[in-house]
Order: C-alpha cells, then sequence, then structure tokens
C-alpha cells in the first residue's frame, strides 16, 4: 500500500519545494556551491569544479578564496544580504552568478549558497541594453526636467535704454548678488516675470532650480498641497506616492511667487511660518522638511493699501518687502518703444517663420501716442496681429489704425511764468505740477498716481504733504482716507 504525501503539513511542503527548487536551478546552471559560517566550502558539484580546473575533494573544507579569489560569498554570510545578479571573473572565465545566505530555524545564517547561471554574459546582453535604455531615458528626463526649472531670460532680455529702464537693471542686478527676498511690484505686462528669471539667474543660485508659482493660477483648495506637498493617502484620491511641493522642488533655488497678492489670508501665515523657520510639513504629514530657497515675489496689486485694508499681512508683506523693485510701465518708458518694436517684431519672425518686418516712422509715431494699458505684453499682441494681417515688409499707419484704439496719453499742464523765483522755487512748482498732472490723470486715485510715476503712495503722501502749504491742490486735496480704492 502506498502512502500519500501529506500536503496538509505547510513546512513540509515547503521543504519539499525548496529542495525541487535547488535541484532546479543546480541542474540548469552552469555551477553551484555551499559554503559555511566560516566561508569554508562544504559541497561544491562537478561541473563548477570542472568549469574551474579544480579537484572537488580538495576543495572542501578550504576557504572560498582559495579556492575562487574573487568570491564574494564571505561577504553575504557576514551581511546576510543576498547577490541576486553580478558577473564573477575566475580562472580566465566571466560567469553571471547569484548568491544567497543560508539560514536555520532561528533565522540565523549558516552559511551561503551561490549558483553561477551562465558562463557567457552575453546571454543577458538584451536585459543590460534594457537596462542601458531605461537609463537613457531616465536621465533625458531629467535634463528636460532640469531645463523646465531653469530661467528663460537674463537681464538683457528686459529691453530699453530709458533712464527708469536702466534703474530698474541696476536695482535688480544688485538684487541678484543678494539673497534677501526681493518683491517686483508693476502693472500687468510689464516684464516682472523677466526680471525674476534675470535676477535668478545672475545670482550664486543660477545652476540650482527656478521653480515659479502663479497664485492667480491655483484653485485655492490645492495651493497648500502645490506649496508644501502631499503625503501618501493623505485623502481620499490621493496619489499612494509622496508628492513634492514647490518648496521640496526649490530647494537649493529660487522660488518665484507671481501675483503674490492673490494669495488668500489663511495660506499667509503658512507662507511666513516656512519663510522664517526655513522648513514645511507636507500636508498629511507628520514629516518635516527642511528647506533653502530664496523668495522673488511678484505683484501687480498695491500691497500696502491691502495690508491696511486687513487683506494682506503685516508680518508677510514686511518679510518679502526687503528688497523693492518698482518696474515702470511702458507709457513712462516710451524712449524704449523703437528697440521693444523691433525686438518683438524679429520674435515674433522666428517664432512664426515670416519674413522680415519693421516699423514705419508714421507708424512709431502713431504707437508713441498710446498710453499701453497692457503694457509690454499688449504691445506683442498689436505687433504680432500687424505682421499677421499683411505682407509687406514694412508696417504702416494703416496696418495699426484698425487694430488700436489709441488711449491718448495725459498732457501735462503748461508752467506758469515764474518770474524772479528762486531755483529751488522753480523745481517746487516743477514737482507740484507733475503729481498734479499724475493725479488729474488718474481721476483723483493717489493709488494709480503714484504707480504712473513709478513711485509708491506714502512717497507721493509725502511729497503732496510737503506741498500742501501751497494752493496748487486747494480744497481739493485728495483724502488719505478715500483713496484707498
Amino acid at each position: 500500500m502506498t502512502s500519500s504525501l501529506p500536503l496538509q503539513d505547510p513546512s513540509l511542503l515547503q521543504q519539499k519545494a525548496m529542495q525541487s527548487m535547488f535541484d532546479c536551478i543546480e541542474s540548469l546552471c552552469e555551477g553551484a556551491l555551499i559554503v559555511d559560517r566560516a566561508s569554508r566550502i562544504v559541497w561544491l558539484n562537478d561541473r563548477y569544479a570542472d568549469r574551474l580546473g579544480i579537484d572537488p575533494v580538495t576543495a572542501i573544507g578550504q576557504e572560498i578564496e582559495a579556492v575562487i579569489p574573487n568570491s564574494l560569498m564571505r561577504q553575504v554570510v557576514d551581511t546576510g544580504q543576498p547577490i541576486l545578479i553580478d558577473l564573477l571573473e575566475t580562472a580566465g572565465q566571466t560567469f553571471v552568478v547569484m548568491r544567497m545566505p543560508l539560514r536555520d530555524e532561528s533565522g540565523e545564517v549558516v552559511g551561503a549558497v551561490g549558483f553561477a547561471l551562465f558562463s557567457q554574459y552575453e546571454a543577458l546582453q538584451p536585459l543590460f541594453d534594457r537596462f542601458s535604455g531605461l537609463r537613457a531615458d531616465l536621465a533625458k528626463a531629467h535634463k528636460k526636467l532640469a531645463e523646465v526649472r531653469h530661467t528663460k531670460y537674463t537681464f538683457s532680455s528686459f529691453i530699453g535704454n530709458s533712464e527708469a529702464t536702466m534703474e530698474v537693471k541696476r536695482l535688480a542686478r544688485r538684487a541678484a548678488l543678494l539673497h534677501a527676498p526681493v518683491l517686483l511690484q508693476g502693472e500687468t505686462g510689464t516684464g516682472k516675470e523677466l526680471l525674476a528669471h534675470a535676477i535668478h539667474a545672475g545670482g550664486p543660485r543660477a545652476a540650482q532650480p527656478f521653480v515659479p508659482v502663479n497664485m492667480a493660477a491655483i484653485p485655492e483648495n490645492l495651493m497648500e498641497a502645490e506649496f508644501f506637498g502631499v503625503a501618501p493617502g493623505a485623502y481620499t484620491g490621493a496619489d499612494r506616492k509622496p508628492r513634492p511641493g514647490k518648496f521640496e522642488l526649490a530647494h537649493g533655488g529660487t522660488l518665484f511667487l507671481d501675483e503674490i497678492g492673490d494669495l488668500p489670508l489663511p495660506l499667509q501665515s503658512k507662507l511666513l511660518r516656512v519663510l522664517q523657520e526655513h522648513e514645511c510639513e507636507p500636508l498629511g504629514s507628520n514629516r518635516v522638511i527642511r528647506v533653502d530657497v530664496r523668495i522673488l515675489a511678484a505683484t501687480s496689486r498695491d500691497l500696502e493699501a491691502m495690508v491696511e485694508e486687513g487683506r494682506f499681512r503685516k508680518d508677510l508683506y514686511y518679510r518679502l518687502n526687503v528688497l523693492h523693485i518698482p518696474v515702470p510701465p511702458l507709457r513712462v518708458r516710451l524712449s524704449d518703444l523703437a528697440l521693444l518694436c523691433e525686438h518683438l517684431l524679429e520674435k515674433t519672425v522666428f517664432e512664426n517663420g515670416t519674413r522680415a518686418r519693421e516699423l514705419s516712422p508714421a507708424a512709431h509715431d502713431y504707437l508713441r501716442h498710446h498710453s499701453w494699458p497692457g503694457n509690454v505684453r499688449e504691445l506683442r499682441n498689436v505687433l504680432e496681429r500687424a505682421v499677421m494681417n499683411t505682407d509687406e515688409a514694412r508696417l504702416d499707419l494703416g496696418d495699426f489704425q484698425g487694430l488700436l484704439k489709441l488711449s491718448p496719453l495725459p498732457q501735462a499742464p503748461q508752467p506758469t511764468p515764474l518770474g524772479g523765483a528762486s531755483y529751488l522755487e522753480a523745481m517746487a512748482e516743477a514737482e507740484r505740477l507733475i503729481l498734479a498732472s499724475a493725479l488729474r490723470a488718474a481721476d483723483g486715485k493717489v493709488i494709480l498716481a503714484a504707480r504712473s510715476l513709478g513711485m509708491g503712495r506714502a512717497t507721493f503722501y509725502k511729497r503732496m504733504n510737503a506741498l500742501r502749504n501751497t494752493s496748487l491742490f486747494g480744497d481739493k486735496s485728495p483724502n488719505r482716507d478715500k483713496q484707498h480704492n
């Protein structure tokens, strides 16, 4: 009567499976051996002995290095860690080998087993080729990501040689050499992001990441995750892998916070803490990440007025406004218009593959009489539309009259005769005329008037207060409490 194998015994089944697997591998591979806890050979199959050119009987009991000098079996015994795929060069041959520790019932390492899988590693060439291909793809992905995370503009990209433009470049170049936060303030389309790129590219962090974040483009409920990252499973639908935030991505480099005035109040306090403590905590995690990030911020809003109205934290404003760079609107640097048009036309030609274009004097004069509320971005749009609407090499007055409804620049009042006034009195009168002209053009709104002159609202008030004993503003002097709009 034959007895059946007691498959219900898990330990016996495991022993049979292990023995079967060992016998299978041993029969298929080029050779196999076993060493004990002292890394002495206790078993060596005949095929391996033949390939190595040794006597299997005399090899038993010898330390592994005496038989195979380059063997790493002792390392497997000492560490208890397997070496699954490796190349072994010995006796003028190359073997693809696998080494695994052997353990007793208590889990303690008592030896190691090694298999010489192939005597010709060319058998694994398709695997090596696949691995090399994956590494090359990964390297390309890293390179492409690095290009995205680096700057696209330098100071030469901020076109112009007017006094206002040169002052902005001077301030920006100085800021590039420092580590303090920078606040770029100016109307939309004036080139604040371009200057942020240039400041990063011109500083000591130029080789590190440049990570821009547009506050206006991120939904409020996702801002915290975008800034600080997300831990695995932090909320329903979250990825099972951690997702780094912008601060972590910008570590060692620069984080550009565009339209910082759109940052919600609840997140302002968290941002302030990161700026002060240099650490952040991913959403849904207790892990604190140290970050070394330089902050560049930009806004088209009057943050000082927002602070007074309680819509922007005062402490965050002071933390960001260490180095302040006012970016002038195009209407106060119209002497740069010719250079800007030339540059933008060349860029349009390059991007769209059209023929080279130039402006006629009449067209240039026409463009100079527009106030450009959209600034350089509006100018580029107008030039591109004009290029697309004609095949002529020269853009003339008629190419713009149908595209651009002139918004004329405010005319400054004519100065009154000063008679025998002194130089200081003449200068004070000229300043009063400039302030009055800007105020009238802004319909009495101090914020807009100050912005048009490239100065802060507080500075505008100081200059008006210094001149309040004059009758220039009369009873219609702007009231501070009414000018926060």
